[in-house]
């Protein structure tokens, strides 16, 4: 059976779950994606900077991490299962051969990866409620398919439910960052683990993307550990 996450420190009752979808670029065994090597380093393959940002908030009391194994390129959580995207044939701007599947492998794919992913995370919210979620992502400054750049140092997205939201917003602003409100694109339409295991639950969940060059190394992500425990905390707090 193949890892389909993995669980950095130990989810207490009332404490703060880091959720990353896409905190892995790995290929498990019998995965054949059929692209260069190289891209599953970028931003089609993983988000930058989370996985560390993840573990070193996990290190912190009242913290844990729940994190992807695999890269989104195999199977990307954070979609419906019968979307195309959940398998992506393509990927800004890159084909991805080894995805151009037949209904029973796509089928396949999805019960290897996307039903154990949220079965695991469903439990876990399920034995041990969170004060809080955090949906921790990162996007680049600008997609390889567009000229258009992206100055939000940081975004918060959410759909229905935008109480932590509207906490989280005028304190990021606080730190003297540039903040997207529903920026670089709208938890309207990209939210779906959140959707699934936050909204439709009604716990209380904050969805953040980081911009990729803040964490990009040792440096940025240390300081953006900082900042989303100081954020977290008061959320939670805030929220309670």
């Amino acid at each position: 059976m193949s890892v389909v996450y993995q669980l950095l420190g130990e989810p207490r009752f009332g404490g703060i779950l880091v959720v990353s979808d896409h905190a892995s670029n790995a290929v498990p065994d019998g995965i054949h994606l059929g692209i260069a090597e190289h891209l599953l380093d970028e931003h089609m393959g993983i988000d930058i900077g989370v996985g560390s940002v993840g573990a070193l908030l996990a290190a912190r009391a009242g913290f844990a991490a729940f994190q992807c194994a695999f890269s989104r390129l195999v199977c990307d959580v954070n979609r419906e299962a019968d979307a195309p995207g959940a398998v992506p044939a393509a990927s800004d701007g890159h084909a991805v051969p080894g995805n151009m599947l037949d209904d029973e492998a796509r089928a396949a794919r999805i019960a290897r990866f996307h039903a154990p992913y949220h079965a695991a995370l469903a439990d876990l919210l399920d034995r041990v409620p969170q004060a809080l979620i955090l949906s921790l992502h990162s996007f680049t400054p600008r997609l390889a398919t567009s000229t258009e750049e992206r100055p939000w140092q940081v975004g918060v997205l959410y759909k229905e439910d935008e109480r932590a939201a509207r906490i989280a917003i005028p304190l990021l602003e606080g730190e003297g960052l540039v903040v997207g409100d529903q920026q670089p694109y709208s938890g309207r339409l990209l939210n779906y683990t959140m959707n699934r295991h936050a909204e439709a639950e009604g716990r209380p969940y904050l969805g953040i993307e980081i911009r990729q060059d803040q964490i990009a190394d040792a440096a940025g992500q240390e300081r953006w550990a900082g900042i989303l425990h100081r954020l977290c905390n008061r959320v939670a707090l805030e929220l309670g």
